[in-house]
């Protein structure tokens, strides 16, 4: 392996510029890679082409080839099912993007439905709350007694009844 320097640089003792050396690695004929020391700072450009070339082909067999020659030409047969089957996954996903936004729609419609309701529900709530709050008990206890003649029950006029799991009560009147 020779050591050179270019131009007029120096060299050290070990007979390099200084500079950065950058290793290529060579093909022999076996295959095996060698290295051999390039001087300089710059990396090598490498002829990829060139060692494609070099290489030798391999031979195709006969079951590779077959293989190639049918895969080329296509039937009718089986570009019409092709076709068949990319329509029908075309049909699948349209039908699918479809119920996608069908349940978004549905969605976005029961979400604005409880909101309606919660306002509802809370407008509701603030008229009862301003109804008994404007109801003073203290007069309608006077009304009734003093005006309307109304009197606290007596010991025998309550009457206690159970609810056998019907849904409403009926009075039967005893004077029929």
């Amino acid at each position: 392996m020779a050591r050179t320097s270019y131009g007029n640089r120096p060299t050290n003792a070990y007979g390099n510029t200084g500079a950065r050396q950058n290793v290529r690695a060579e093909r022999q004929p076996s295959g095996r890679r060698t290295g051999s020391y390039v001087y300089g700072s710059a990396a090598p450009k490498l002829n990829v082409q060139q060692e494609m070339e070099q290489q030798p082909r391999r031979a195709l067999s006969n079951a590779t080839r077959k293989n190639r020659d049918k895969a080329r030409h296509m039937s009718l047969g089986y570009v019409l099912f092709l076709v068949l089957a990319m329509c029908v996954a075309g049909y699948v996903l349209i039908h699918y993007i479809q119920l996608q936004a069908d349940i978004t729609t549905a969605t976005e419609r029961i979400a604005s439905q409880e909101k309606e309701l919660n306002n509802l529900k809370v407008a509701n709530d603030e008229e009862l709350s301003r109804i008994t709050s404007s109801i003073d008990m203290e007069e309608v206890k006077r009304v009734a007694i003093g005006e309307l003649g109304m009197v606290y029950p007596q010991e025998g006029q309550i009457i206690t009844y159970s609810n056998e799991g019907k849904d409403y009560v009926r009075k039967v009147d005893g004077s029929n």
